[in-house]
């Protein structure tokens, strides 16, 4: 029997752990209800005909598809870069960076590399796989890598909903119409089929509730 209570441990004991990819998710999350949104928009429209609908609804799927993959890839790349800086030291603490000097691990000015020495910095170092890394360093480095990949996480889905994921799902959008409008009309594809222009996820969110509160509103595609 589902347990609401033992959903709400399982989900912090994931997440508590990972902050990072709560944004990450939460956010794919918002791109679907979004996407769904606008579909439903064009279902519950009577100003539509069935024909257009039928043209629209595969369309507004296929775009939506498209915004979710662009900004879960996007997103998930700002993160792993955040999240290898931290893990192979090349951003750290003053507390961590003491750790690594006791232990030699920092490549100090002048020095000489020992071959086949990893030290803190290198691409292929990661902190975590240390000796008596759990009792010794991850509660100074735990919360330093959680706070460098929320930010990261940040970054990236900001600058995917805003820039990347509008600019794949116009691009997508433009080629789609223009075919499918060219098959529609029995014509050649124009280069001049206008696009409605999504900025935000935000932007797709309030258009879409718009719809279905006022489903008499002229509905742009």
């Amino acid at each position: 029997m589902f347990s609401f209570s033992k959903w709400k441990a399982n989900i912090y004991t994931k997440y508590s752990k990972d902050p990072g990819n709560m944004l990450v998710h939460t956010g794919v999350i918002g791109w679907i209800l979004s996407s769904a949104a606008q579909v439903f928009a064009i279902v519950l429209n009577d100003k539509i005909p069935t024909e257009q609908k039928m043209f629209l609804i595969p369309q507004e799927i296929a775009d939506g598809g498209v915004n979710i993959l662009s900004f879960y890839a996007f997103t998930s790349g700002i993160k792993y870069i955040g999240a290898k800086l931290t893990k192979t030291c090349k951003l750290r603490t003053a507390e961590v960076t003491k750790l690594l000097k006791d232990r030699g691990l920092i490549l100090e000015k002048g020095q000489q590399r020992v071959k086949g020495k990893v030290y803190a910095g290198d691409w292929d170092f990661d902190i975590t796989k240390l000796k008596n890394y759990k009792s010794d360093i991850e509660n100074k480095f735990k919360p330093f890598n959680n706070g460098a990949e929320v930010i990261a996480g940040l970054t990236g889905s900001i600058i995917s909903s805003n820039l990347i994921t509008p600019l794949a799902r116009n691009y997508y959008a433009s080629k789609r119409q223009k075919d499918m409008i060219a098959q529609m009309r029995g014509e050649k594809s124009h280069d001049n089929v206008p696009v409605t222009p999504r900025v935000s996820i935000n932007n797709f969110t309030n258009n879409a509730y718009s719809k279905i509160i006022h489903p008499s509103g002229n509905l742009k595609v």
